[in-house]
């Protein structure tokens, strides 16, 4: 590992931002749905469905290629982290799994209660993942950015996208890249296939803020910052 390029963990960023923005935002969009409007619930719903589906699959691709390499790697340094890691990943994963239930269940009814129930469902979620985030990026990412090498963040970061369908991946991109330093923008289009990279900054901007019209009723919906 010596000799190779080790990870810039750039993108990480973006993706939190993205998290930490949809997932707060969430609850007043469910919060906002008339009664009865199943149409205006679906919309919702899949686009909360869309961010924590991401979630799940970008904790998974973390569990399954980082940690156990940096207990490899960074041994003592690396066991405290990793434990919190994991037990706080356990816990954002049992809320996932009651939001999931909750939105399924509001989404075929457009209950206001039901709805209210599930906006406190998902404001603990946020909560939760608001915490696990800075510590992920106060005390794993530096060492991420000291053992893992770039073809092994190329991995993790594939697999976590491994089920996005593949006209869903402007979204994706639009929807991390939104609040997203333009140069590191740059330089994560530029690290892309050529026929990709021609093409993935418009058609992102395009989908998200289309995405961003139908969800938030704004192509320019409220910013938190903090994408690195």
């Amino acid at each position: 590992m010596s000799n190779e390029p080790l990870a810039d963990v750039r993108d990480m960023y973006l993706a939190h931002t993205m998290f930490r923005r949809e997932i707060g935002l969430a609850p007043a969009l469910i919060r906002g749905v008339a009664d009865g409007d199943l149409q205006r619930a679906a919309v919702v719903a899949d686009h909360v469905r869309l961010v924590d589906t991401v979630l799940h699959h970008h904790h998974a691709s973390e569990d399954e290629h980082l940690w156990h390499r940096l207990l490899d790697r960074a041994g003592a340094e690396a066991e405290p982290v990793v434990q919190v890691m994991e037990e706080q990943h356990e816990g954002i994963d049992a809320l996932l799994g009651e939001v999931r239930a909750e939105l399924a269940s509001w989404r075929d009814s457009a209950d206001p209660a039901q709805g209210a129930a599930l906006a406190e469902s998902v404001t603990r979620l946020h909560e939760r993942l608001v915490e696990h985030l800075s510590v992920e990026e106060e005390k794993a990412l530096p060492l991420i950015e000291k053992h893992i090498t770039a073809a092994e963040w190329g991995q993790m970061v594939a697999a976590g996208a491994a089920d996005v369908a593949p006209e869903q991946m402007p979204l994706m991109f639009g929807l991390m890249a939104y609040e997203a330093d333009p140069g590191t923008v740059r330089d994560i289009v530029a690290s892309m296939p050529p026929e990709v990279g021609a093409v993935i900054g418009d058609l992102a901007s395009q989908a998200f803020a289309a995405h961003a019209e139908r969800v938030h009723g704004t192509a320019t919906p409220e910013r938190i910052g903090g994408a690195r």
